[in-house]
């Protein structure tokens, strides 16, 4: 009897002699299958309890691969009764190990359209001014207003610097001063740069919170939807950005320092910064191995304790 390529055991095994695979592995071999072609655009999956035998596991490992294969948009309607399709557009996978970090602008916005695909959505931010944030937010809102989608309760939490803190940064690169007579007027100008900067990032800050807040609140006159949107203040200049979602995904960037010329107040000066929106972004997914599920756990931990501990009430005003 000759087995069809697409249902074939792995390494040519027959049913006979197959090993026990983890849902990892299952998953691996699958992700080969697409991506070599075997499993071609729109052609649907075996059925789960095909894949179960073939790979000698249990149901609910094939379930979890082909979770996996559906996070990296290699399969869609992987989580209903009927057999996944592999995806007609493969996309680069976005979540677990076979993931390639990417851009906060270019990782985040599809991360969070598929988060308000729940019926009850959940997401944590740590983050310096919400820019990104609140960027990303475009597309499941239209996804809203077009009755594409419809989450019964968001709930958004976000964490931001305090504006009662001394900023790591952005602020001004300190200028080398070798005579004596001009340390005092250097330290007159670093001042001035600084209190600009912090003004600029207040603003920013304050403005990015405001419009966020108002367009998720806003879905409660429009669709009748059940949403809450909290902001607390950290008493410290964050070195990272993290992003929780569902209690499922932490997406997670550092802020990478660097000096630059900018122009204030007619004047060119060096300060040290970080572009947000274009630091690499990691991506995590709990079930997808022990060291993103780990990861995930931790992160959740680590927010929480920074909202329940040390933060503060943060009142979006200049």
């Amino acid at each position: 009897m000759v087995v069809s390529g697409e249902h074939a055991a792995v390494n040519g095994r027959p049913r006979s002699q197959r090993a026990r695979y983890t849902y990892r592995e299952v998953a691996d071999a699958l992700r080969d299958r697409i991506t070599s072609g075997r499993l071609s655009p729109g052609q649907r999956m075996p059925t789960q309890a095909q894949l179960a035998g073939e790979f000698g596991v249990e149901r609910s490992a094939v379930r979890q691969a082909l979770r996996i294969l559906q996070s990296e948009n290699l399969l869609v309607n992987a989580t209903k009764g009927s057999p996944a399709t592999v995806a007609r557009h493969p996309r680069p996978a976005l979540l677990g190990p076979e993931a390639q970090p990417q851009s906060t602008m270019v990782t985040l916005a599809p991360r969070i359209t598929e988060a308000f695909q729940r019926a009850d959505v959940e997401i944590d931010a740590l983050c310096m001014t919400a820019v990104s944030l609140t960027l990303a937010m475009g597309e499941p809102l239209r996804l809203i207003h077009e009755g594409r989608t419809k989450p019964a309760r968001i709930r958004v939490r976000v964490l931001l610097p305090s504006r009662d803190i001394d900023l790591a940064f952005p602020a001004p690169a300190p200028p080398v001063v070798e005579p004596v007579s001009r340390a005092a007027e250097a330290s007159r100008a670093e001042s001035a740069v600084g209190g600009r900067l912090r003004r600029d990032w207040l603003e920013q800050r304050n403005a990015q919170g405001q419009v966020l807040r108002h367009n998720l609140l806003a879905l409660r006159a429009t669709h009748g939807m059940d949403v809450t949107v909290e902001f607390r203040a950290l008493p410290f200049t964050p070195p990272v950005k993290l992003y929780l979602l569902n209690s499922n995904e932490a997406l997670f960037a550092y802020y990478t320092l660097s000096r630059r010329g900018e122009q204030i107040d007619h004047e060119r000066v060096d300060v040290y910064d970080a572009q947000g929106v274009r630091q690499m972004l990691f991506a995590f997914e709990h079930g997808a191995g022990l060291r993103d599920t780990t990861f995930v756990e931790q992160s959740h931990l680590w927010f929480n304790g920074l909202w329940n501990t040390i933060s503060q009430d943060l009142w979006l005003s200049s």
